[in-house]
């Protein structure tokens, strides 16, 4: 009896090592397995998940706009004061709902080429006006003209036109016309072949950013997404080598199997530069576990700080020589303009740069940037990308719109933020293929591997229990 006793106890160790060893071996095997099907399915090919939703977003992307509403015009022009704005919005326009064309693929270099189409449609629920509200802003067109055109006697001849449209240094538009165009009554006037549509993303309707070519990862997963090269907007000689800025992929995706130190890069082709996001926190997106990476300030650092914006600060006087922090010139992107990029309300910009300007009130929680990205897969299940756009204006002796003025203004257009979330039609989909099947295997492992030592550690422990009773019943008799 003592001895089949002694032997159930040693076949029961043995089974519960066996569980052990099986659950230890399941894990790498487990893992294995789930890197095997998530490389199949996000490479750039037909009949993947990823190729599908990369040909047309399945989530709803929007963009919404807040404008700011100059309060006081005249005091502006005339005493040089600082300017006093009202943020109005958001008016919301859903945005990235165009599927892909004349897309190519290379089988050779595993690389995709594509055209990206650009529409937008005005969403009224989502927005507190029409567009037909209309706004006090900046005069492009003029304020532009003195920083395009510096030669004084050019100044002088477009002076009178200028004086002639009636044109001042502020202007009433309509949201409408502000964004996507009208026809300038200034540069009307002007008889030179030169365009007379002005607007903050004119032109955008029915149009697209350029060519661009991406890597497919078929042959490199770790690869695939990123932007290979791209051919924007004519005119502009600088790409794709202008600052070395074209890094990364387009922010809907990125190459799989992602760490918390990881550096994430996106490009924008609207602002002609990447950025690049750092992880934030760990959090819970419709059930799903996702890291949060955000856009950090050191971003729109000094090139003293940040070495990677010495492209961006051209401007040496108004940045006093490139040491203000939080905007960046963009104006080789907008054809000379001087146009210039921040954070939303000036957030993390000098103090110098928002002085001129009153009304303004930055927060971090609504005007920072952050993408949440599933870490196994690559794919950004959330996002929110928030930038504002500004014009430089300087004091222009000859330009009489101009003249009053006695300081360098930055003046705040709009700010924008493009946003998109995962549907819950998704959401669920995504938590089916991929979350719970993971969770599912990592549970198995875990109670084969937790059983497996429980019933060593049990059976092992009866057993030395029942050996050293049977030695000491033997030592009695």
């Amino acid at each position: 009896m003592v001895c089949d006793r002694n032997c159930g106890l040693i076949a029961g160790a043995v089974i519960g090592a066996v569980l052990a060893v099986f659950g230890g071996i399941l894990i790498p095997v487990g893992d294995m397995l789930i890197e095997n099907k998530v490389k199949k399915e996000v490479v750039l090919e037909e009949g993947t998940i990823a190729f599908k939703n990369w040909i047309k977003t399945g989530t709803e992307v929007y963009r919404q706009f807040w404008i700011f509403d100059v309060q006081n015009p005249e005091e502006v022009a005339v005493n040089s004061s600082k300017i006093k704005v009202k943020q109005r919005g958001p008016y919301t326009y859903r945005v990235r709902y165009l599927a892909k064309e004349n897309i190519i693929q290379d089988p050779k270099t595993h690389t995709i080429s594509f055209l990206q189409p650009k529409g937008a449609i005005f969403e009224p629920s989502l927005s507190v006006g029409t567009e037909n509200d209309t706004f006090t802003v900046l005069n492009l067109a003029v304020a532009a003209a003195p920083h395009l055109y510096p030669n004084a006697f050019i100044q002088l001849i477009l002076n009178l036109f200028i004086k002639k449209s009636k044109s001042s240094m502020f202007q009433k538009r309509t949201l409408k016309e502000l964004l996507w165009g009208y026809t300038d009554p200034f540069l009307n006037l002007v008889p030179y072949s030169i365009p007379n549509t002005v607007g903050m993303f004119y032109p955008h309707h029915n149009t697209s950013d350029g060519v661009y070519k991406i890597f497919s990862g078929k042959d490199n997963v770790s690869k695939v997404a990123i932007i290979d090269s791209y051919k924007g907007k004519k005119n502009l000689p600088y790409w794709p080598s202008y600052c070395g800025m074209i890094n990364g992929t387009d922010g809907a995706s990125f190459p799989p199997f992602i760490e918390k130190t990881r550096v994430l890069q996106f490009f924008a082709s609207e602002i002609c530069r990447s950025f690049y996001a750092v992880f934030g926190a760990e959090i819970n997106l419709k059930g799903i576990p996702v890291y949060r990476f955000i856009l950090p300030s050191m971003v729109f650092a000094s090139p003293l700080q940040n070495p990677d914006n010495h492209c961006f600060c051209t401007e040496k006087i108004l940045s006093k020589n490139c040491t203000l922090y939080g905007v960046l010139d963009i104006g080789k992107c907008k054809e000379g303009k001087p146009v210039y990029i921040s954070l939303p309300h000036f957030l993390h910009a000098s103090p110098e740069i928002a002085e001129p300007i009153e009304g303004l009130n930055p927060n971090e929680e609504e005007h920072s940037t952050y993408l949440d990205v599933e870490p196994i897969t690559g794919f950004t299940l959330r996002f929110a990308q928030r930038l504002q756009i500004n014009l430089l204006v300087k004091p222009a002796r000859i330009i009489e719109a101009l003249r009053n003025l006695k300081q360098n203004y930055m003046v705040p257009i709009l700010w924008l933020n493009e946003t998109g979330t995962i549907g819950d039609e998704k959401a669920n989909m995504f938590r089916n293929q991929v979350t719970e099947k993971i969770n599912l295997l990592g549970l198995v492992e875990m109670i084969l591997l937790s059983v497996g030592v429980v019933m060593f550690i049990a059976f092992m422990t009866s057993y030395c229990t029942c050996r050293s009773k049977s030695k000491l019943g033997k030592l009695n008799e």
